[in-house]
């Protein structure tokens, strides 16, 4: 496997383009996967990558981008990757809102037909990765029905941003970018991989019970029986008016699937009391609020596990939540993070919102590893 990867900060997308081009320096890859700041011109930008690179593309927008060099923002990530032990089938998935769980039946019978190196879904050979629009709402639906269709192989992905403006993300597929979509990407290898998950959370004794929710737009109207936002500041000995993004992200609700916790973070407090989630809510759920460990020595402990050699050919691809971004930040945390990302060939981006299997989750970082 031959990978090479390039960043640009540059504001202009043919400027930004040429810089990456010039890092990456092969015109035909089997795929380019890049990652970009939503400021960039769309048009522009999706004309110049066409015009530097004839092969599949697949991305999408951000809400910051990851790569050996650390966090960026603004800016754009690639990795262009050849390699004859990997094959790779990617898929538009548009009109989210109205496709049926059934349309995922027909993408896995398409997939099949299409296997280039076996003829069944060999979990040992095969993993998908998914960009999605991370504010359709779709998430929790669309990788539930994802694993379960394609046989439960495992599969990684990231939620699309906009650089926390929160109004419109994207996802780059077939030549151009989309709304209300995703892209799925399934790869076929004999090459070493591993997909992964690690968090830095970990519950409480303090449990809620959520007592009203508008399950659709994801929103916890009341928590054990008063209004959301009163009662999350109270268990915290907060005021409302103390709640922020940095509460939030300190002190995410956890809920317990399969034996393991995972994340549902708090997005805001609307105007009636009532609390925005980035994660599906429903009503009658007993959530548990997490505490966070050492958000550094977590990474690092999980790229250990990965054995990652430095001087081999490999490639991370990272779908890291935007909140650890911001407690990176808040936490002065970005030499640690730059030294991990340093010795790792990784590109990836801040997400509204993490895949892991069938599970859409927050405050997480997923990815996967393939070693070359």
């Amino acid at each position: 496997m031959r990978v090479c990867w390039g960043r640009s900060l540059q504001e202009g997308a043919e400027a930004a383009v040429s810089e990456l081009y010039q890092a990456i320096g092969t015109p035909e890859p089997d795929i380019l996967i890049f990652f970009c700041s939503a400021e960039y011109d769309r048009t522009g930008l999706s004309e110049e990558l066409k015009a530097r690179f004839r092969c599949p593309i697949v991305g999408c927008t951000t809400a910051g981008e990851i790569s050996p060099a650390g966090y960026q923002q603004g800016g754009i990530v690639a990795a262009a990757i050849t390699s004859q032990r990997l094959k790779i089938h990617v898929r538009l998935l548009p009109s989210l809102s109205q496709r049926k769980a059934s349309g995922f039946m027909d993408l896995a019978l398409d997939l099949k037909k299409n296997l280039t190196l076996g003829t069944s879904f060999d979990k040992s050979r095969m993993f998908g990765l998914l960009l999605i629009d991370g504010l359709s709402k779709t998430e929790d639906e669309v990788i539930a029905s994802l694993y379960s269709n394609l046989e439960e192989i495992p599969i990684v992905g990231g939620s699309a941003g906009d650089d926390l403006r929160f109004q419109e993300t994207f996802v780059y597929a077939d030549g151009s970018f989309h709304r209300d979509a995703a892209v799925f990407i399934l790869c076929e290898t004999s090459l070493p991989f591993f997909t992964f998950k690690t968090q830095h959370f970990e519950p409480t004794d303090l449990k809620i019970v959520v007592t009203g929710a508008d399950a659709r737009n994801r929103v916890i109207m009341e928590i054990n029986g008063y209004p959301a936002a009163v009662e999350y500041a109270r268990i915290l000995g907060l005021r409302v008016e103390d709640l922020n993004s940095t509460v939030f992200s300190e002190n995410p609700l956890m809920i317990r699937l399969g034996g393991d916790h995972y994340v549902r973070s708090i997005q805001k407090v609307n105007p009636d009391m009532s609390l925005s989630l980035f994660c599906a809510i429903e009503e009658g759920l007993v959530l548990t609020i997490g505490k966070g460990s050492d958000m550094a020595k977590d990474l690092r402990r999980a790229v250990y596990e990965l054995s990652i050699d430095p001087h081999g050919d490999h490639l991370a691809i990272f779908c890291d939540c935007i909140l650890r971004k911001l407690e990176v930040a808040d936490k002065s945390l970005e030499e640690d993070f730059r030294d991990v990302f340093s010795g790792i060939t990784a590109i990836g981006f801040s997400t509204y919102g993490e895949q892991f299997n069938s599970i859409h989750v927050n405050q997480t970082l997923t990815g996967v590893i393939i070693h070359g």
